[in-house]
């Protein structure tokens, strides 16, 4: 019997995520709540959710606190058969979660993590990559480590090789850029190799110099897909920040024929905000996968944003039900019985 689903393969740093409970300020908390996440590995988990046969690859610290991420991943049916294990440190980021008019604050220490000390010979990607469907990697782990870009662009190339579909979250952060290179000298020769771009036009416009930071999103996603004609989709989200508990979100798309977009999901009572965009690219990802339409793929992503602001932690944990479910107007949450 042939595969039942299909098989994503992501790559980056796993971290621990320690933030005060509730909505406690750090200077309130006693004691810290503790997750884990990372942009490729909430992807992931929001595919396992979804029924798709979802792996993560990246090197954890070689101890307990190293295996308990593991076995976090695995609580939530993500394969982890290729995590390496090497060092002592795992990077960390401390969360305080902001509500109504004040903002939510993240501190990150991730410098020397196990992950950061990668080197692409460690990864065999032929075999890692051995009957996946699709490969997914953020602007975020190349910027951790000279190692990370290298193992990263080495993945890409595997992939292409064997006609595996690539996606790419772009968006990176410039504080952790502090090995040398930018995401100006790193990030062009990755998207070179990717199908699937979530991209702003302030990224077009800061890595790539395409347009300006506040271009139309339509002209700048034609002049990137010229640029890199492996581009076949161009995507982001609109988002509305009425408050750090209200916001308003939609996706819109280029791909390569017509401009898409959703109506927006008014988010109204926020309980997490980490990893709503880790959760558009799952949704976005499973919605090309199982749907013919562009069109019902970028609704399913959008609809998995909005279900995400309200599950605790860094990943999506809703099924495809759930989200085809606000999908079809049904967002009043009620009680199923």
């Amino acid at each position: 019997m042939g595969r039942k689903t299909k098989r994503v393969v992501t790559f980056g740093e796993v971290m621990m995520r320690l933030s005060p409970p509730g909505y406690a300020k750090f200077s309130q908390a006693k004691s810290l709540d503790i997750d884990y996440g990372g942009g490729e590995a909430n992807v992931a988990i929001a595919l396992a959710y979804m029924g798709i046969d979802a792996s993560h690859v990246t090197r954890l610290p070689d101890n307990l606190v190293g295996r308990s991420a593991t076995q976090y991943l695995r609580q939530h049916w993500v394969d982890t058969n290729h995590i390496l294990y090497g060092d002592s440190r795992m990077g960390l980021y401390f969360l305080e979660k902001g509500a109504v008019h004040r903002s939510s604050e993240v501190v990150y220490e991730r410098e020397d993590s196990a992950f950061s000390k990668l080197k692409p010979e460690m990864l065999k990607w032929e075999d890692i990559l051995n009957e996946a469907d699709w490969f997914h990697w953020t602007g975020i782990t190349p910027a951790v480590s000279k190692g990370a870009a290298e193992s990263c662009l080495k993945a890409i190339e595997v992939a292409n090789s064997m006609g595996i579909t690539v996606s790419g979250d772009i968006h990176s952060r410039k504080s952790l850029w502090k090995y040398g290179l930018s995401k100006q000298q790193i990030i062009p020769e990755l998207v070179a190799g990717t199908n699937v771009v979530i991209a702003s036009t302030y990224d077009m416009y800061d890595i790539f110099g395409i347009g300006k930071s506040n271009s139309d999103f339509q002209t700048s996603s034609i002049a990137l897909q010229k640029k890199f004609p492996i581009i076949q989709k161009v995507v982001d989200k609109d988002r509305e920040v009425l408050s750090a508990s209200h916001n308003r979100i939609k996706g819109k798309m280029w791909n390569g024929k017509e401009f898409l977009t959703t109506p927006f999901y008014d988010v109204t009572h926020i309980i997490d905000r980490v990893g709503t965009g880790d959760a558009y690219a799952g949704g976005l990802i499973y919605g090309l996968i199982n749907y013919k339409e562009d069109k019902e793929a970028l609704n399913y992503a959008a609809a998995a944003c909005a279900l995400k602001h309200t599950v605790e932690g860094d990943a999506n944990m809703v099924s495809e039900d759930e989200v085809t479910s606000l999908v079809n107007g049904s967002g009043s949450g009620h009680i199923k019985r």
